[in-house]
């Protein structure tokens, strides 16, 4: 029998003030829904009825009438409670803390299972920072990669950094990657020190926030004015 549920891979605001950043439409995703699983259900739950609220002004959103089941980075139960929703023929909405559902998110694996189970898939337009950093970067926008994180070990990390500024010049491809915030100075110097003076790094700070830049510069030219970048969202990309 084929399942008649619908998945919508609801997008999230990056920046918390950038309500405007989300389509109108995606509340029509949300009326539809029954179920969400969200990466943390505190922030889901305030950012729906923010949504809500921009989109529907003077209407008031019951929060409570619908489902809402922590991801957890879907573990099995959570899987196998996924997996009896669209069997109940539920509608559900997946929410990561920011962005895109399913990219450099937990949320790919119930995606994997709605297909997986023949359920209709929703993607929905909004933000993505690995998309816009890329837009405004002057990089390689026709091969790039996006790695996630670099190893925390400094050895490591200077191994990956060696690896993907290589690869980067033999396939002539963007790399993207990301950092957690308090660690990005460290990053920045790591990269300063391992890479060559004529590769081009791109910091994307703050994406779609009041703060925001984007900025390409040579390593050379990076380590003559070193950013201060402690504990700000950032993504970085670099071409060799």
């Amino acid at each position: 029998m084929q399942n008649t549920s619908k998945v919508y891979l609801i997008p999230c605001f990056i920046d918390e003030a950038a309500i405007h950043t989300i389509p109108p439409y995606i509340v029509d995703a949300v009326k539809d829904c029954q179920s969400f699983f969200v990466e943390n259900e505190r922030t889901a739950r305030r950012y729906v009825k923010q949504l809500w609220k921009a989109c529907l002004p003077g209407q008031e959103i019951v929060i409570d009438n619908y489902e809402w089941f922590t991801i957890h980075k879907a573990e099995r139960e959570v899987q196998h409670t996924f997996q009896q929703k669209l069997k109940e023929g539920k509608n559900i909405g997946i929410i990561s803390e920011a962005g895109c559902p399913g990219v450099a998110d937990p949320g790919q694996l119930l995606v994997k299972t709605a297909q997986e189970m023949g359920a209709e898939l929703k993607p929905l337009v909004g933000p993505s920072s690995i998309l816009l950093a890329l837009m405004a970067s002057g990089m390689n926008g026709q091969q790039f990669q996006f790695t996630g994180y670099l190893p925390i070990d400094n050895q490591e990390r200077v191994k990956a950094a060696k690896e993907l500024e290589a690869e980067s010049k033999k396939k002539n491809c963007t790399q993207l990657f990301i950092e957690t915030p308090y660690r990005n100075n460290q990053l920045i110097e790591t990269l300063l020190k391992t890479c060559s003076p004529t590769t081009r790094l791109c910091i994307a700070v703050d994406i779609t926030g009041e703060k925001e830049w984007i900025k390409t510069k040579t390593m050379a030219e990076w380590a003559k004015n070193k950013p201060d970048i402690h504990k700000r969202p950032a993504i970085f990309l670099m071409l060799a």
